[in-house]
């Protein structure tokens, strides 16, 4: 034709994720990929246009060694806004969906645009980028006509709880919201402990806040849909717990503290603990936090629970219909030191005036037997 040509490459990265653990393998394929774009590279007079699309950046891994005019616009303010659905786009070209969705779920258009935002909004590709809808969940819910964890549902990569488990990461800091350098979130090695990177690249967390000053990101789970459907599936790689019995046992637990009934929910918490597997205990404290963490975080999408982040806090809040939980656990302690702190450190006092019968969960965990062995209800 005479015409110069446009490439489009999708999931470029596909054969590294598969590879990331398995050094030799990631080497042959980044030899392959190498010459691959080393052709673009020498037919560079024939080409108009290329576009990469990809999960991650292999910046560190020299892929790209002979294409070296790429310009990264993950990033970019022009571009922050190319991927997703702005508030403003869902209400001028989704309105009658909208309508027709908040008809048959009986909600006001402003009560399913919150339910949708929690849900399915908040992506950030940029500190000063709009936020952003998962397209696929919003046509999906839209199709449907109900809520679902659609993006979920289309499978999260295995290699991201092989990088977990080998990083020993706290899984805390990601329910909370982690404070990072540009750097610690934007590149790639193979071999990196931090799997915050892929992490992030993937989908799982996004910009929530900038500080200029200091120039620090906040990365967090974009929405509600992200965050329990991550917990879920972390859930059987921490514990022996199948996916199917966790969402029925944080239904039970959910059950369980409704009718107030303490007993039944220390004793379920017992199998959940039961089922950690021996080899993932080098470090007992940190894993049997981050269960308990990720449980109390998974009840919340039933009822209102707090967990602790912050100094100063019990290390779990539920709030039911007619009462208040406080959860404080010890570690090769006793359960009536645990009471004592909630008691010494004043964690019922916020709420006093609530009106709601206030119950106080004094917790041990014993490292020899690995599960709960003694706790108090008062």
């Amino acid at each position: 034709t005479g015409k110069q040509v446009v490439v489009l490459i999708d999931e470029y990265d596909k054969p590294l994720l598969q590879a990331v653990l398995n050094a030799p393998l990631l080497d042959a394929y980044r030899c392959t990929l190498k010459a691959f774009y080393g052709v673009l590279k020498s037919a560079d007079r024939y080409l108009r246009f290329v576009f990469l699309t990809g999960v991650t950046k292999f910046a560190q891994v020299s892929v790209f060694s002979d294409l070296n005019q790429l310009n990264d616009i993950s990033m970019k303010p022009a571009y922050a806004e190319l991927c997703g659905i702005t508030q403003e786009e869902l209400l001028q070209v989704f309105r009658p969906e909208l309508e027709t969705l908040a008809l048959r779920m009986e909600y006001s258009l402003e009560e399913l645009l919150e339910k949708m935002r929690s849900r399915y909004d908040g992506y950030h590709f940029h500190p000063d980028g709009a936020g952003l809808f998962n397209p696929f969940s919003v046509l999906n819910a839209f199709d449907a006509q109900e809520f679902g964890d659609y993006w979920f549902q289309t499978g999260t990569p295995t290699y991201l709880v092989d990088l977990l488990k080998q990083s020993d990461y706290d899984l805390r800091l990601l329910v909370d919201g982690v404070e990072v350098t540009f750097s610690a979130f934007s590149e790639y090695r193979a071999d990196a402990k931090n799997p915050l990177p892929m992490i992030y690249q993937s989908g799982y967390l996004t910009i929530q806040a900038y500080d200029k000053e200091v120039k620090l990101y906040t990365l967090g789970f974009p929405n509600d849909e992200v965050r329990y459907g991550f917990l879920n599936f972390l859930v059987p790689y921490y514990t022996h717990v199948t996916d199917d019995e966790t969402g029925f046992h944080i239904a039970q637990f959910m059950r369980d503290l409704r009718a107030g009934d303490v007993d039944a929910f220390m004793e379920g918490l017992k199998v959940f603990f039961a089922g950690i597997p021996y080899e993932l205990n080098d470090n007992t404290e940190r894993h049997y936090q981050a269960v308990f963490y990720v449980i109390f975080t998974l009840l919340g999408q039933f009822i209102e629970t707090e967990v602790r982040s912050a100094r100063g806090r019990a290390d779990a809040v539920v709030k039911t219909k007619d009462a208040i939980f406080v959860f404080e656990f010890k570690l090769n302690g006793s359960a009536e030191e645990a009471l004592r702190q909630i008691d010494e450190r004043g964690y019922l006092i916020p709420f006093m005036l609530d009106g709601k019968r206030l119950v106080k969960v004094g917790v041990n965990f014993s490292k020899e037997t690995r599960n709960i062995d003694e706790y108090i209800v008062e």
